[in-house]
C-alpha cells in the first residue's frame, strides 16, 4: 500500500481545511517505509506538540494535502528523514524543542539548542534543567588530508543574521558546507501559547520581519480556518495587495543585493531606489514601511488611505518603465553575467526531493505556488503566470525574481482596480478548533498550523520556506570556489530567523 493511502486510510481528527489523519504507531511505521516508493508524496513541514508529531504532505500525483499524525510513545516516533531527507532538520528542532526522539533518523544532534536555555525542552509538559556546560557545536569530520576547513560566522561583518557556515575546502574548491543556525532562537512558539490569535498574531509578524505580511497571512488564515471565520472580501484584497508589494519589494532588494556581491555598483543603486520607492508606498497606504501588524486575524487592521492607490500605481509605473532597461544592463555586463551562469547550481531532482518553492525551487523547474494550488482568496479569481526555469543557478533565481516583479505589477493593478466595497475585518469567535493556513511570500510557501482552546492558543507551528531551501544551499555551493559562495547565498537569501523560531 503507497503511503498516501495509508494516510488516508486512517481515522481523522477535525482540522480545516483538511482533516488530521491520526496513524496508529504501526501505521505511522509503515508509511514511513512506503515514502521510498511514492517520491510524489512531498513533505511540506514537520512538526510536533506534548504528545504527537505532525507531517504536513503534497500528494503531487492527485494535488491532494494530507495532514498526518501519531502518538509519541515511550519519547520516540519513527523518523521520516531516511526516505525524506528534508526531514532530519525537522526532527532535530522537534528533540530540541519538545524532547522527541526520531527513531533511526539520519542526523541526532541538536539544532536550535546550543546548551545555553537553562531547560531540556521547554515545550514538553515538565522541562527539566540543563546538566552541564554548553558543548561546542558537533559538525561533521573531514578526514582527507589535502582537505581544509573554513569557519565563518555566526558573527558577521555587517548588517546580517547570525548563523555558522562551516566549509571544508580542496585548494579554493568548497567540498562540502555545513550550515549551522539556532542563534536566533526566540521561544517565539511558547510565547504564542495561552494568547488569543489577535494577541499572537504580533509574533506571527515578526517570525521573519522581511515576510511579515506573508506570515502574517498565513497566521491569520490558520486562526480563521480554525475559528470557522473568514475575512471580508475587501481585506482580502488588499492583504494580497500587501503581498504582492513586498514581493516586489524584497526582490528588487535581492537582484541589487547579487550585483552588488559581484561588485557591480550600478545596479545596486537602481533597484535599491525603486524598492525604497516601495517601501514609501507601502508607508503611505497603510501607515508601515514593512506593513507589519497590518494583517491581523479576521482581517486587515485599518483600510488603505484615501491617495494608497495612487501612490502605489505611481511607485509601480516608475518601476515598470525602468525595468527592461536595467535587464538590458543585466544582460550586457560580461563579467557579471560570467559570474552567475553556471554558478550555484541545483538540480531539478534535488529541488523536487526537498520541495523546494519559491524563486529556488521554480529555477529549478518546480512549479509550486500556493496562491495557484491549494490557492486561496482573492488570487482563486485572478489569472497570473508563474514562471519556471530548469537550469537552477545564481542567474536563473534572478530571471525567476524580474519575471514575478512583472506579474505582481500586473496583479496590484488588477486588485488596485477593482478594490470590493466591504468591512475591512471581523471579530473571532472565543472557540475551540484546529486549522491550517498558508500564504506565498517572497520566498516562497508559507505553512501556519494552529490549535485553539476557547479562543487561546494550545499549540502553534509556523513553517518558513527556508526550512527547505537551506539544505540545497549547501548542495548548491558544492564545486563553486569559496569566493562565490557571497553570490549562492545572496542568490537564495535564506531566512535565518524563519527557521530559527
Amino acid at each position: 500500500m503507497s503511503a498516501s493511502a495509508i494516510i488516508r486510510g486512517a481515522a481523522t481528527a477535525p482540522c480545516h481545511p483538511w482533516p488530521r489523519h491520526l496513524l496508529p504507531a504501526d501505521a505511522w511505521a509503515g508509511m514511513v517505509e512506503a515514502l521510498a516508493d511514492e517520491p510524489s508524496l512531498a513533505l511540506l513541514a514537520f512538526w510536533a506538540d506534548t504528545v504527537q508529531v505532525h507531517a504536513l504532505f503534497h500528494d503531487e500525483a492527485d494535488s491532494r494535502f494530507l495532514l498526518a499524525s501519531t502518538q509519541v510513545a515511550g519519547g520516540a516516533y519513527p523518523a521520516l528523514s531516511p526516505h525524506r531527507p528534508a526531514a532530519a532538520w525537522f526532527e532535530r528542532m522537534i528533540h530540541d524543542l519538545w524532547g522527541h526522539a526520531a527513531a533511526g533518523g539520519c542526523d541526532g544532534r541538536p539544532w536550535l539548542d546550543h546548551g545555553n536555555w537553562g531547560v531540556v525542552a521547554p515545550l514538553s509538559p515538565r522541562p527539566m534543567p540543563t546538566a552541564g556546560a554548553a558543548e561546542p557545536p558537533e559538525f561533521l569530520p573531514v578526514e582527507a588530508e589535502d582537505f581544509h576547513q573554513v569557519p565563518v560566522g555566526p558573527v558577521h561583518a555587517g548588517i546580517i543574521e547570525a548563523g555558522h557556515f562551516r566549509f571544508s575546502a580542496q585548494g579554493e574548491t568548497v567540498v562540502r558546507l555545513e550550515i549551522r543556525l539556532g542563534y536566533l532562537h526566540k521561544g517565539t512558539l511558547g510565547l504564542m501559547r495561552g494568547k488569543s490569535p489577535r494577541a499572537a498574531a504580533r509574533f506571527a509578524a515578526r517570525l521573519s520581519g522581511d515576510s511579515t505580511v506573508a506570515h502574517a497571512i498565513a497566521f491569520a488564515r490558520a486562526a480563521e480556518a480554525a475559528a470557522a471565520t473568514e475575512a471580508p472580501l475587501r481585506a482580502q484584497a488588499l492583504r494580497a495587495v500587501m503581498a504582492e508589494m513586498e514581493r516586489i519589494a524584497n526582490h528588487l532588494g535581492d537582484c541589487g543585493g547579487i550585483a552588488n556581491d559581484a561588485a557591480f555598483a550600478f545596479l545596486p543603486a537602481r533597484f535599491g531606489w525603486h524598492r525604497e520607492a516601495m517601501l514609501r508606498a507601502a508607508a503611505a497606504a497603510f501607515g508601515h514601511r514593512l506593513m507589519m501588524d497590518c494583517v491581523v486575524p479576521g482581517g486587515i487592521a485599518g483600510d488603505i488611505a484615501p491617495t494608497g492607490a495612487a501612490g502605489i500605481l505611481r511607485a509601480l509605473a516608475m518601476l515598470e518603465a525602468e525595468l527592461p532597461s536595467l535587464l538590458r544592463v543585466y544582460e550586457d555586463y560580461s563579467s557579471l553575467v560570467d559570474r552567475v551562469v553556471g554558478t550555484g547550481i541545483v538540480a531539478p531532482e534535488l529541488a523536487a526531493r526537498f520541495a523546494a518553492g519559491g524563486y529556488v525551487g521554480r529555477a529549478a523547474g518546480r512549479a509550486f505556488d500556493v496562491r495557484k494550488a491549494p490557492g486561496y482568496a482573492p488570487y482563486d479569481t485572478l489569472d497570473f503566470r508563474i514562471p519556471v526555469l530548469a537550469e537552477g543557478d545564481v542567474d536563473a533565481r534572478i530571471r525567476i525574481r524580474t519575471a514575478e516583479i512583472r506579474e505582481s505589477i500586473l496583479l496590484l493593478r488588477r486588485l488596485l482596480g477593482a478594490l470590493p466595497d466591504s468591512a475591512v475585518s471581523v471579530q473571532l469567535p472565543m472557540t475551540s478548533g484546529e486549522g491550517i493556513g498558508w500564504a506565498e511570500g517572497f520566498r516562497g510557501d508559507i505553512w501556519h498550523w494552529l490549535r485553539l482552546d476557547g479562543g487561546q492558543i494550545a499549540s502553534v507551528f509556523m513553517r518558513d520556506p527556508s526550512w527547505l531551501q537551506w539544505p540545497l544551499l549547501e548542495s548548491a555551493v558544492r564545486d563553486n570556489i569559496v569566493a562565490d559562495f557571497p553570490l549562492c547565498n545572496k542568490s537564495f537569501n535564506c531566512s535565518y530567523s524563519g527557521v530559527d523560531l
